[in-house]
């Protein structure tokens, strides 16, 4: 008999076991919200199968449906969940790593890309890296604060960034599925992210992807290094 206390791990398992089903939970990791439609062609089902598979992530809390109007958008149901995904992936590509992220679909994806909101990949390891290495960010109980030091590095890109808004970790880091090394999460990381796509520093693509365009490299990488802020 299974005692009361124990996780409910086979449900969770099953959740993401089903193939159509991972492939809209990985399409949803970006951040935003999507139609059924579209994670119908995400998961390359019919439209009457993705509609019982979201009906079944909704029921298990993965997924939250918001309507608009006549229309109905998914998003993942929270942080916990992206990075509950997150880390089954790490768990997933324990073997063969570096072949599987040499291949060209991927080396992008590796490079930079969307993580429920900020931003990953090497370069959000990069800027995370920098901002600690800069004394940008100090420990705080739930993760880092911004130190004047990283406001002041802030404001030089532009940006003066919302007080902690209470509802949310303002910063912590979270470990980057392709680099198993951290990148930063959190209100700060999202308005960050948010900024450098509004600079022209990051192009969004599709689903997950982000490009740092030749403006980004020209105006947003100098500002890193490998021993802290510029």
């Amino acid at each position: 008999m299974a005692t009361p206390h124990e996780p409910r791990l086979a449900r969770v398992a099953a959740m993401v076991a089903d193939p159509a089903r991972s492939r809209m939970l990985s399409h949803l990791l970006s951040g935003d919200f999507a139609t059924a439609g579209e994670l119908a062609r995400a998961a390359t089902v019919t439209a009457a199968t993705a509609s019982g598979h979201l009906a079944k992530l909704m029921d298990a809390r993965f997924v939250v449906c918001e309507p608009r109007g006549r229309h109905r958008y998914f998003r993942l149901a929270g942080p916990e969940v992206a990075h509950a995904l997150e880390a089954l992936a790490l768990v997933a590509e324990q073997g063969g790593r570096d072949e599987a992220w040499s291949r060209p679909a991927r080396r992008a994806l590796r490079e930079a890309r969307c993580c429920y909101g900020h931003l990953a990949g090497r370069l959000g390891v990069q800027l995370f890296e920098s901002l600690l290495a800069g004394e940008g960010l100090q420990a705080a109980p739930e993760g880092y604060a911004l130190t004047e030091r990283g406001r002041t590095w802030l404001a030089g890109l532009g940006l003066a960034p919302a007080s902690p808004s209470g509802r949310r970790r303002y910063a912590y880091a979270c470990m980057d599925w392709s680099e198993r090394r951290d990148h930063l999460a959190g209100q700060l990381a999202d308005e960050l992210f948010r900024h450098c796509v509004d600079k022209g520093w990051l192009r969004r693509g599709t689903g997950r992807e982000v490009e740092l365009t030749p403006v980004g490299q020209r105006q947003l990488l100098p500002q890193l290094t490998a021993t802290g802020l510029r």
